[in-house]
């Protein structure tokens, strides 16, 4: 998981979803009436779709898992628990369907406040929540929301994901020690080609990762390679790989420290 940014909803849709929640009241707010509007929505869903595949990280990957393609429209809060927010704009998430339909389902564990104890990367930065050591493509969680994430998702369950974590943190090494090459030989067109390669990056959260332990002290041991580590200081200060008169075709949101994340739109590139 990465943070996201959530585009403003025009308008037009806003009222559309604000009117299919007056007929979900109308027919008793329950949670049959919620599905039937939701299954008669068609308009108001493919405009929240449209939304959420502009906000989703890589190239429209799965908001939890990161894995694969979004092909869902989850609702963060199951409609079943609160269905008059069936239609609200920021209770949907982009996820695939095995995140959506095998994992979390209706699963919405709260503490004894009733606050959510799920992630939401539109309102979270999930890595104040969980650490993720790259090598080893695993998470530790850092509080009891990481913890419940963590199970409810399977992220550190599923094979595939581990092993693509790994697979990840040895492709992002790669491509910054050649993008720093091709940076330092005045070849340009090839450091932007692995500049789009890396904000393409499918686990994002990899790199996310990469970029946050090479700020720690003896970075470079840390990395096991003083060229990755000089590649990751000249990226840093570089607004994350960008290349003087490129442009990006999407951009993943920067660690805390770093740049401030461009909300890629659907003509970019």
């Amino acid at each position: 998981m990465i943070p996201l940014r959530r585009p403003e909803a025009d308008d037009d849709l806003l009222k559309q979803c604000a009117d299919r929640t007056t007929r979900i009241r109308t027919l008793g707010a329950t949670s049959k009436a919620a599905q039937s509007q939701w299954s008669a929505g068609t308009a108001e869903k493919d405009g929240i779709r449209a939304l959420l595949l502009r906000m989703a990280p890589g190239v429209e990957r799965c908001m939890y898992c990161l894995n694969s393609t979004g092909t869902d429209i989850d609702h963060f809060e199951p409609k079943s628990r609160r269905p008059l927010r069936t239609f609200c704009w920021h209770n949907h998430l982009l996820a695939c369907s095995r995140c959506n339909s095998n994992y979390k389902r209706t699963e919405y564990p709260c503490d004894e406040f009733g606050q959510c104890l799920l992630i939401d990367p539109s309102v979270d930065d999930p890595f104040d929540h969980l650490m993720l050591l790259p090598a080893s493509g695993t998470f530790k969680a850092k509080t009891r929301k990481g913890r419940e994430t963590l199970r409810v998702f399977g992220l550190n369950d599923r094979f595939e994901l581990v092993s693509g974590r790994q697979d990840a943190y040895v492709r992002c090494c790669d491509v910054l020690i050649g993008w720093h090459r091709c940076l330092v030989n005045g070849d340009l067109a090839g450091a932007e080609r692995r500049v789009h390669a890396l904000h393409r990056e499918p686990f994002a959260d990899v790199l996310r990762a990469i970029e946050d332990m090479a700020r720690l002290p003896h970075a470079s041991l840390l990395l096991g390679s003083d060229e990755l580590a000089a590649a990751l200081e000249a990226w840093s200060t570089t607004s994350r790989g960008t290349v003087p008169g490129g442009r990006l075709l999407t951009t993943v949101p920067g660690s805390r420290a770093g740049t401030p994340a461009v909300l890629p739109s659907r003509t970019d590139g």
